[in-house]
Order: C-alpha cells, then sequence, then structure tokens
C-alpha cells in the first residue's frame, strides 16, 4: 500500500492505520493524505479511478485520539470503493427517483437521505475496519457523540444534535468520518444515528445488553415518536454482507421511503 503523508500535523497515525490494514488487506491504488489547519473539516475522502484515492483530515482530528481509527476507517472505504462494492457505487439520486417519484418530501429529509446512505456506506466499511482493528474506541466514540447529541437539545425546539454528513454528501462514492453535528439538528435523523449506532455495534457484537448506548438511543428515539428505532436499526443491521447491485438498491430503496415517506403515490 502506497501512502504519502503531505501537510501539517503527525504522519505516525496513518502509518499505524497503514501497517494494521496491511495485516489482513490492501489497496491497489496509492494513497494521498494531507492534513490541514481547517477545524471544522474532519475527514474527507475523494476517488480518482485508476489512479489514486485522497484523504483529507483537519490537524485537530489527525492529533486526537482517534486519528488512527479515522484512517482506518477510510482506507475501508476505500476498499470498498476499489472493489466496485454497490454501497460505494449506487447512484443516491436513483435510490430517490425510484423510492419517492411523485411524492412530496420536505427539503430537510432529503438532505438527510444521504446521511442515511452515508450510514450504509459506513456498516460495509466498518465491516473491514472492525476486522483488524480493537472495538473499543469507536463504541466509545459513537456513546459519547450520542451523548453530546441527547444533550444538546434546546428546549423551545424539541431538536437534539446528530452525526454530520460528510463535506462532498452529494457524492455518492465519497467515504464517512464518524463526524457530529453542532447541537440544534433535526431529532428525527438523530433517532435514526442512534439506530446506526446501536446497528453497527450489534452487528459486531460489542455491547452487553446494559451498555449506556441503549439508555442514550432510547432517549434520542422519545424526540422522534415518528420515527421506529427498531425499525432502523433492523435496516442497518441485517444488511446482507456481499449484496449485488439489485438487492442493495432495493436496501437503500426501502430504508429512504421509512423515512422519507412524503405524500402521494411512490414509485413501483
Amino acid at each position: 500500500m502506497d501512502l504519502r503523508v503531505q501537510g501539517r500535523g503527525p504522519a505516525d497515525p496513518f502509518l499505524s492505520a497503514r501497517d494494521l490494514f496491511e495485516t489482513e488487506h490492501d489497496l491497489d491504488w496509492p494513497v494521498e493524505v494531507e492534513v490541514r489547519a481547517d477545524p471544522d473539516e474532519r475527514t474527507l475522502t475523494g476517488h480518482y479511478d485508476g489512479d489514486r484515492h485522497v484523504l483529507v483530515m483537519s490537524e485537530q482530528a489527525a492529533r486526537g485520539a482517534m486519528a488512527r481509527e479515522l484512517a482506518l476507517h477510510e482506507f475501508s472505504h476505500m476498499l470498498r470503493y476499489e472493489e466496485e462494492h454497490p454501497s460505494h457505487t449506487q447512484s443516491m439520486e436513483e435510490a430517490l427517483f425510484l423510492a419517492l417519484a411523485g411524492r412530496s418530501v420536505e427539503r430537510r429529509k432529503l438532505t438527510h437521505c444521504y446521511q442515511i446512505a452515508n450510514h450504509m456506506k459506513d456498516i460495509y466499511a466498518d465491516d473491514i475496519t472492525l476486522n483488524v482493528a480493537p472495538a473499543d474506541k469507536l463504541v466509545s466514540f459513537l456513546e459519547s457523540s450520542l451523548a453530546a447529541a441527547v444533550a444538546d437539545r434546546p428546549a423551545e425546539a424539541g431538536a437534539r444534535g446528530g452525526w454530520r454528513p460528510d463535506p462532498a454528501t452529494p457524492t455518492p462514492r465519497d467515504g464517512g468520518g464518524w463526524q457530529r453535528l453542532t447541537p440544534a439538528a433535526d431529532p428525527e435523523i438523530t433517532a435514526v444515528n442512534a439506530a446506526f449506532a446501536l446497528a453497527l455495534c450489534e452487528r459486531h457484537d460489542l455491547l452487553s445488553t446494559d451498555h449506556r448506548l441503549y439508555d442514550l438511543a432510547e432517549a434520542a428515539a422519545a424526540d422522534a415518536p415518528e420515527v421506529s428505532l427498531s425499525a432502523f436499526k433492523t435496516h442497518f443491521r441485517t444488511l446482507g454482507a456481499d449484496p449485488d447491485s439489485s438487492e442493495y438498491r432495493k436496501a437503500l430503496v426501502d430504508i429512504t421511503r421509512e423515512y422519507a415517506g412524503g405524500s402521494g403515490p411512490a414509485a413501483d
């Protein structure tokens, strides 16, 4: 795996992540890492077909406790892209058309659908990540992020925090990054985010039955009674390990319909 680190910040987390990743996997394309000073950008992964992957990470994140794990997560997205895994090649615009054509849907919900698609990509990336790295830091990150989201609810709005989609969300080929929003995010997508966190952990048997993440997820779900925590958890947790493009498209269309709904007839 050809890895080149440029810019501000340490190279060690990326080199350590590469060494760990290479115990089980490899990438055919070279990886260019750029560490930037921008504190508002955690990670962003781009792919240049047949040429290279580019990982951009903020200096703050590169110096943080999760730096190695974030890099591993992004390497896993790169591998899924090289494999042409349906989760990383399926057009979200096509899924929206199939799920919602002829329906009236709020713009905020359409935006959230891209975040949900990113969660599905993260599931498949982390199936790789969690096969090569300990899960303790990821579980702690999910717990603290959800705790912050639950605590950040403005009383007058009833809204909570959540995860932030990647800066290039409309591009279905970009990776994830476990990014958390500032306070006052929509409580409905926060409930979905909670379902994703539980699903990912349950998919890999990471939680005891009394883990605090369950209580936090229930608190998030209480703020969004129209969102079924159990339904979305099942959607994420039961994603097939190796779907073909048709199976994955159906899963994405189903979860999009579940969340966005809308009024009027849906496309078949």
